[in-house]
């Protein structure tokens, strides 16, 4: 599934993918700073406010379109505070989240309400795509990092090891609290966690009257309402080859948008090893190379690209066009594109 290695690899990650939409070199987009603002007047009374700001290791843009600049930034700023308390609640990276404690001890006891909304999310997913999608893939992640990080690479029987503790069914709740069966297990949010905090940003800011915006969290976008002039939000999806290229570009007025890729973050140069992981048979999927998944929410978007890249391309769209209010675009490893039944012309 997707996930990120470090805080550094994400930032690495974010900013190429940043550099490339900007039409900057990586070296340029190193340069670029941690937080950025701006407010435009489009009319009398429209104005558009942008904040972008380096959380949960990777960018956050948060676009708004208002009558006023004073109540767009104020509903932006405690959107940011939202997306704060989420990254540091949802990380596996700080000891002191719960999420590090779970993985640590092997229990959580009384987890919050967030957790509890994306853990069962998860089962449902990982029963529904038949393990596709499978949140206890981080002994396998850990594998990965740890052996390239030695100049090697895991070997089969590496990956047996690790595959023996990864499986959602080992993950329990038990009155209330919520464990790990298997000594050695985690979990990672990592490819669910981003959609979720782009929702809830989202929610934020519909709350304040914010009704026109766009949430970008490392790539995880929802959308409401207008842009600027009365215009739909136009996406553009991510060309793999770094050409700008792209393959697509849609327009959208509600909903959330995700695409996972083999081209973001690996550890060889052959890309037999990436941070997409199949956590049935412990080894990177080859036959998509991006995946693009429209959905009513960043979260059922962010897991579902994830999950649709796992499988094999066909039976992925198949999966997609079986569900009514889901649509995807995958290109396969011959550069061939796939699109749901209901993708956007």
């Amino acid at each position: 599934m997707k996930t990120s290695l470090n805080a550094c690899d994400q930032k690495r990650r974010s900013f190429l993918k940043l550099s490339g939409l900007l039409g900057l070199g990586v070296a340029s987009a190193a340069l670029l700073p941690l937080e950025k603002a701006e407010s435009l007047l489009f009319h009398r009374n429209e104005y558009k406010v942008t904040k972008t700001r380096l959380s949960m290791g990777t960018f956050v843009d948060m676009t708004a379109i208002h009558h006023s600049r004073d109540e767009a930034e104020n509903a932006i700023g405690m959107a940011f505070a939202e997306v704060d308390r989420l990254c540091a609640m949802l990380t596996r990276y700080d000891n002191k989240s719960p999420v590090a404690e779970l993985n640590a001890l092997r229990k959580l006891e009384r987890p919050s309400i967030e957790i509890q909304e994306l853990i069962a999310r998860s089962l449902y997913f990982n029963r529904d795509t038949r393990g596709a999608f499978d949140v206890t893939v981080k002994p396998l992640i850990d594998l990965y990092k740890d052996r390239f990080a030695t100049g090697g690479q895991p070997t089969d029987t590496d990956i047996d090891a690790a595959l023996s503790i990864v499986g959602a069914e080992k993950l329990r709740f038990q009155q209330g609290d919520l464990s790990l069966s298997v000594a050695g297990m985690g979990i990672t949010l990592d490819g669910m966690a981003p959609g979720y905090i782009a929702d809830r940003a989202s929610e934020i800011l519909t709350k304040n009257g914010i009704t026109n915006h766009l949430v970008n969290a490392g790539g995880e976008i929802r959308v409401s309402g207008a842009a600027a002039m009365n215009k739909s939000w136009t996406v553009a999806i991510q060309d793999p080859n770094k050409n700008k290229n792209f393959p697509d570009v849609i327009d959208l007025r509600e909903g959330a948008i995700s695409t996972s890729g083999n081209y973001e973050v690996f550890y060889d140069r052959e890309k037999l090893f990436h941070h997409i992981v199949n956590g049935k048979t412990g080894h990177s999927p080859h036959l998509s190379t991006s995946v693009t998944v429209m959905a009513p929410t960043a979260l059922d978007a962010d897991i579902l690209s994830t999950a649709v890249f796992v499988m094999e391309p066909e039976a992925g769209l198949a999966y997609i066009n079986a569900r009514p209010g889901y649509e995807c675009f995958i290109l396969d490893g011959h550069g061939r594109s796939l699109k749901s039944t209901g993708w956007p012309v």
